[in-house]
């Protein structure tokens, strides 16, 4: 049964309950599934025997899958809409959760990730894509940051949560439950999200692909990417990683320091997603665009990581929390890619954005990694030398990038 919502005859309550709610249940799933590895990893390896480079290839394999689909993804969104796209994909994350749970081999294990990496990589593009439908563009950047908001409290339940409830299950039981949670939020959102025919294109695969070909040759995404690719690419390096051995090897806090040092950096970008939404959307009403409200977010980002590269230790958990907070504020960005384009084709505009910074976030990753290592190892870590040279690099990077992004903020980019 087809529902169609005409957004000005109903509620903001029932859009909440029926668009953001179940959005929003959607998106903590999955930042969960991202980050949930880092706490069972342990007790993974010492199941199913697993090596370091075993381990390090299941746990990627999220992002690989995850950010392969991302061009196929957009064609989907803007051709069948938000609700049967997403809801579809989260019955492979809940098979995936499944698979995992009764794995007995690396390979079922990598298989299982992949799984989920595919099932939950629309969870954020189809909620963004709802809103741009459901919501009029003055309120996307507050929509939005709830969306994001409920994804890091994912990552937050990932951490603590996720460690007591080791106290009661093994990870097997863990992944029982998400795969059951997983399908029910599928079935919630096929349920009780509406369809609505306005943004969703009919054209050919050969015309939607043309239309990413336009997409990626739009001068304002052109402006706009490479900011948001750089600052949000390093970002999910340093928290999805290096941000643990930063503190131990540069800040010198033990494993338990380490652990609520994360936490609050989630927990940071949790209240960042949802606050950069709320200061974007209080400012849309005195004109001051979302991009300038971004520029600002990114600068205090840069700030906050050129501290971590000068070495400044002195007050490591406030450190990491400004570095969460303020890292959430590259997500407005978007709003102003999914608004530089027709409503017919915004599924494909933050699907681009999307695997263009997954990309980023792999190279440079892997890219901090290999400047690490022109160090030798000493005991559990490397010199502190190592991860400040190595982190003075994505901040050269986000500097001259937000340089190129500098003309579109002066050409007085507005909340359209």
């Amino acid at each position: 049964m087809v529902v169609v919502m005409n957004t000005g005859t109903h509620s903001a309550t029932t859009l909440a309950l029926r668009v953001l709610l179940p959005f929003s249940g959607g998106y903590f799933l999955s930042y969960l599934y991202r980050t949930v590895n880092a706490v069972l990893a342990p007790d993974i390896a010492a199941d199913i025997a697993l090596d370091a480079g075993a381990l390090g290839l299941m746990t990627g394999m999220y992002l690989l899958a995850f950010g392969s689909f991302q061009l196929p993804l957009g064609m989907l969104l803007d051709r069948f809409g938000p609700r049967r796209v997403e809801a579809a994909l989260l019955v492979f994350a809940a098979a995936g959760a499944a698979l995992f749970a009764l794995a007995e081999q690396a390979g079922s294990l990598i298989l299982g990730r992949a799984l989920v990496g595919l099932g939950v990589s629309a969870c954020l593009m189809a909620a963004i894509k709802a809103n741009v439908q459901f919501y009029p563009p003055r309120r996307l950047a507050l929509v939005n940051g709830v969306i994001l908001f409920s994804g890091g409290l994912g990552a937050v339940a990932a951490t603590q949560p996720v460690q007591m409830a080791l106290g009661f299950m093994d990870w097997r039981g863990v992944f029982w439950i998400l795969s059951g949670l997983t399908l029910a939020m599928a079935a919630v959102l096929f349920a009780t999200v509406p369809d609505k025919p306005t943004g969703v294109s009919s054209g050919s695969l050969s015309q939607q692909m043309r239309d990413v070909a336009n997409i990626c040759r739009n001068p304002d995404f052109l402006r706009v990417m490479p900011a948001t690719a750089v600052t949000l690419g390093s970002f999910m390096a340093v928290q999805g990683l290096w941000a643990g051995p930063w503190l131990r090897d540069v800040a010198g806090l033990d494993g338990d320091s380490v652990a609520l040092a994360l936490m609050l950096m989630a927990a940071g970008m949790a209240f960042g997603y949802l606050s950069w939404g709320i200061l974007a959307d209080f400012l849309a009403r005195f004109r001051v665009g979302i991009l300038s409200v971004a520029l600002l977010g990114m600068a205090w980002y840069v700030a906050s990581m050129a501290a971590m590269a000068s070495g400044l230790v002195g007050a490591p958990n406030l450190l990491a929390t400004s570095f969460g907070f303020a890292g959430a504020s590259m997500s407005l960005c978007y709003v102003v890619v999914a608004q530089s384009v027709p409503a017919t084709m915004s599924g494909r505009a933050t699907t681009s954005l999307n695997l263009i910074i997954f990309a980023a976030a792999f190279a440079l990753q892997w890219g901090l990694g290999a400047v690490i290592n022109l160090w030798p190892k000493t005991g559990a870590g490397w010199p502190a030398e190592a991860h400040q040279v190595a982190l003075a690099v994505p901040v050269i990077l986000s500097v001259a990038a937000m340089a190129w992004m500098g003309p579109l903020v002066g050409r007085d980019w507005r909340n359209r």
